[in-house]
């Protein structure tokens, strides 16, 4: 444990401008969304730029790839809050069979990227990667049409990410995805309570 965190305290004091800023517009993005404010968006958007340079420079390719999702959901996701008024504010909750459908789907695509990834590229962990790539387009999408779910999906793609990351020496990145998986809990309690007072109404 001494360990870790003087790896950590080492790789803070080494860490570069650009990962200190996608470190915190990263946190930013995830409180506000929690909290259902529209600002979330634009701090995303910021984030998931220069993820796409510190994951490609990583060697961590998918996650690149998946960082420009990110950039594309940010502007639709701005666009679909600002959009929605008052009716888009109502969290919805997915069904047994969507979730089974998603677990599925997502898993063979998953599967299959990372078996390309592994034998095509010099990408460093390939199925783990790809499982937060292509899990994390679902919940990203969930995050955009405000189902309630998508924060637990995010608690388990971020301990995942916590592994990836630090294996790629980003320590920084991965006490970031150590952060969200708190984050991500607390998101998941508010929009609950977020629902069920909907119910009450």
């Amino acid at each position: 444990m001494t360990f870790f965190f003087d790896s950590l305290w080492s790789a803070m004091v080494a860490t570069s401008m650009w990962e200190w800023l996608a470190f915190v517009t990263g946190i930013l993005y995830v409180i506000l969304a929690a909290m259902r404010h529209i600002s979330c968006w634009p701090f995303a958007l910021i984030s998931s730029i220069l993820f796409v340079y510190l994951c490609f420079i990583g060697k961590l390719y998918l996650e690149s790839i998946l960082q420009l999702f990110y950039v594309a959901m940010a502007i639709v996701g701005w666009i679909s809050w600002n959009n929605s008024k008052g009716k888009g504010k109502t969290i919805h909750r997915w069904t047994t069979g969507q979730h089974l459908a998603n677990l599925i789907i997502s898993g063979i695509v998953a599967f299959v990227v990372g078996w390309m990834f592994d034998s095509f590229t010099d990408q460093k962990a390939p199925y783990i990667d790809a499982l937060t790539t292509v899990f994390s387009l679902a919940a990203t999408f969930m995050v955009t049409r405000r189902v309630l779910e998508n924060w637990l999906y995010w608690i388990v793609i971020d301990i995942f990410s916590i592994y990836l990351y630090s294996g790629r020496g980003y320590e920084l990145l991965a006490l970031q995805m150590l952060i969200f998986t708190v984050l991500a809990l607390f998101g998941y309690l508010s929009w609950r309570k977020q629902l069920k007072l909907q119910q009450e109404l």
